[in-house]
């Protein structure tokens, strides 16, 4: 069960925007938006597509990271 406990004193919008960040984080709210309506298996295709393009981008672009290199000092 998914949910935030609301300390005491604290406004109720702080609250949801809690819950809406935990919501997101973990992908339910765009798994919602996906579900609410037909998806085609060639609108599905597509998605998938690119959200692999963007992991590709950031994969790529930590994996070609320039390597520091370790300097010795002269004694």
């Amino acid at each position: 069960m998914r949910g935030v406990i609301v300390k005491k004193g604290e406004p109720v919008d702080r609250a949801l925007k809690r819950l809406k960040t935990k919501l997101d984080t973990e992908g339910i709210l765009e798994e919602m938006r996906r579900r609410r309506a037909f998806e085609t298996p060639t609108e599905r295709k597509q998605r998938k597509l690119r959200s692999a393009s963007k992991r590709n981008k950031i994969r790529w672009r930590y994996s070609n990271a320039p390597l520091t290199e370790k300097v010795e000092s002269e004694d």
